[in-house]
């Protein structure tokens, strides 16, 4: 590789900086274009031994949502009416002793998923888990309350094959000045787990008058077929005479 090689100015996107034209050496067998950079570049190819998110697990959110079905002129909250700030304190959801609870703990919701928050996986590479709050409503009055479900999904591959940036991370930097007046940086790569929510739903309610409506279409249509399958076997039967 030459000076020739290496074009002043081009910036590669997945490269670490803008080129300066000239080609050093990199080793004492390789040569590299030389280029624009923060010095040291960014090496991420060794992740920390300890998973720095571990304890992370026994954290809790609570999660606040609400609905509308304008249709129907229906809001809905998934803090229901009967909840008050003294049962918000204590309670904790849980799949069958209280399904209803907003508040989840970080590792239930990932055993849920399928996921274990033990793995190295994601306490040291981190990813993304989707929170699922499905409001499918039967409004009848026969058909009890409209209440929330709720659902979680692991968002990432975390297939052993799946090797090309894996988890879930994110780049930030902190600029100084020296005494000097140099100017240096502190650049940081954090991992983390993020949760997304996501929100779905259908109202349904029975009327009486669309009921009426299609059960007379009904009937129309069940005495029109008499009709017509009198007017065709007197029309296109062989025995047509016999039955007039």
């Amino acid at each position: 590789m030459e000076d020739c090689d290496c074009t002043e100015g081009y910036n590669d996107p997945r490269g670490d900086g803008i080129q300066t034209g000239l080609c050093v050496n990199y080793s004492d067998t390789i040569k590299t274009c030389e280029v624009l950079s923060w010095c040291p570049l960014e090496k991420d190819s060794t992740l920390p031994e300890y998973a720095m998110l571990a304890e992370a697990e026994e954290f809790t959110v609570l999660i606040k949502n609400s609905v509308t079905f304008p249709k129907f002129n229906l809001n809905r909250r998934n803090i229901l009416p009967e909840m008050n700030s003294t049962y918000l304190k204590h309670c904790e959801f849980n799949r069958t002793t209280d399904p209803h609870c907003p508040i989840f703990r970080f590792k239930h919701m990932i055993s849920e998923a399928g996921e274990d928050f033990s793995h190295q996986y994601l306490c040291v590479k981190g990813g993304i888990m989707g929170i699922l709050i499905d409001w499918t409503c039967d409004l009848d009055l026969w058909a009890g309350p409209c209440y929330p479900k709720y659902i979680f999904r692991g968002l990432d591959n975390q297939a052993p094959e799946n090797n090309i940036a894996p988890g879930y991370n994110f780049r930030f930097a902190r600029f100084y000045k020296t005494h000097n007046g140099d100017e240096t940086r502190t650049l940081v790569k954090g991992y983390r787990i993020r949760f997304d929510v996501i929100v779905f739903g259908m109202a349904g309610k029975c009327s009486i008058v669309p009921t009426i409506v299609n059960l007379g279409a009904t009937l129309s249509f069940l005495s029109l077929v008499s009709v017509v399958s009198d007017w065709f076997m007197l029309t296109f039967m062989k025995k047509k005479r016999s039955l007039q």
